[in-house]
């Protein structure tokens, strides 16, 4: 049962910081599993779902995991770190049968069905930079975690310092694996991070070419 106060959506956007520090609360596992069941249903290019993430819950496996994190103490204090990875050659190792399984299921035309059966080996295989591709989409699922953790009244730490020959090791994992990022997910201690602020949109976003400012209403 959760033991958090859920929070809208927008009010996670709103008051989300890094978390410095963890407490060592444990996450409920029916909280956890809500968690990884929102990022599992992040859209993905071609429906591919190439993301494998690994929750690191053991707190040994957590020191080992800090010390190929920078010694960043977060990794070992967070009561669970998701780490998210992107895998390679998951469309040659059934993923494509099965994301085609699955559209048939749920309506998938049988010429969409062939086509796709073609065309993504082909896009994937000769892929200019498949490192990329992975990260773009094993972030919509990880960010998608994130707010999950946030809106059920987490405190979450995404981070990218780490060696990812190390991280490989001490997770055991296989040579196509692509290590993308760390979440930690748990219960501020202490202080919460300072507000660094945002950019004003006014910065960042544009009305349809670039240096045009965006307006709202009259």
């Amino acid at each position: 049962m959760s033991q958090t106060t859920d929070k809208n959506f927008f009010q996670a956007v709103a008051q989300r910081r890094a978390t410095p520090s963890f407490e060592a609360t444990p996450v409920p596992e029916g909280d956890l599993q809500r968690i990884l069941d929102a990022g599992l249903h992040a859209p993905s290019g071609y429906n591919m779902q190439p993301w494998r993430f690994v929750v690191v819950r053991n707190a040994e496996q957590r020191r080992k995991l800090r010390a190929a994190a920078f010694n960043q103490a977060k990794v070992e204090e967070a009561p669970v770190v998701i780490v998210a990875c992107g895998d390679a050659d998951g469309w040659r190792n059934g993923d494509l049968d099965e994301m085609l399984r699955m559209g048939r299921e749920g309506g998938m035309p049988e010429n969409y069905a062939e086509q796709a059966r073609l065309n993504i080996p082909n896009y994937l295989s000769e892929h200019p930079n498949i490192t990329a591709w992975l990260e773009r989409q094993v972030m919509l699922a990880f960010t998608t975690m994130m707010w999950a953790a946030e809106v059920l009244g987490y405190d979450t730490a995404p981070m990218e310092g780490f060696e990812e020959k190390k991280v490989i090791e001490t997770l055991k994992l296989p040579l196509s694996y692509h290590v993308v990022a760390l979440l930690g997910i748990g219960k501020l201690r202490g202080h919460d991070k300072f507000h660094g602020g945002r950019f004003n949109g006014a910065r960042t976003v544009f009305d349809g070419e670039y240096g045009k400012p965006l307006r709202f209403g009259s």
